[in-house]
């Protein structure tokens, strides 16, 4: 089964850049999906258990490295890429 997800991360600290790009730099180390990101969100497309396993490491690894984060999330069950 396919699956997308829209993401946007809100760091609760003053420099929030450098955990936003953390967070987006780790999600870009799994191959397998396809990564979409611009100013407001980040989009993740792939099969459904390699995204959940791929956001599930990835929000560990935010929390560890950065403490208070908060994430928004939206599942859309497909592959919902834009067409180029």
């Amino acid at each position: 089964m396919k699956l997308t997800i829209d993401i946007s991360k809100y760091p609760l600290a003053d420099n929030y850049i450098e955990p936003i790009k953390g967070f987006i730099d780790e999600l870009n180390k799994f191959e397998e999906l396809h990564i979409i990101t611009n100013s407001l969100s980040t989009q993740v497309f792939g099969d459904y258990d390699e995204v959940m396993a791929a956001l599930q490491a990835c929000i560990k690894w935010s929390f560890e490295r950065y403490g208070k984060v908060v994430f928004v999330v939206k599942f859309l069950h497909g592959d919902l890429r834009p067409e180029s």
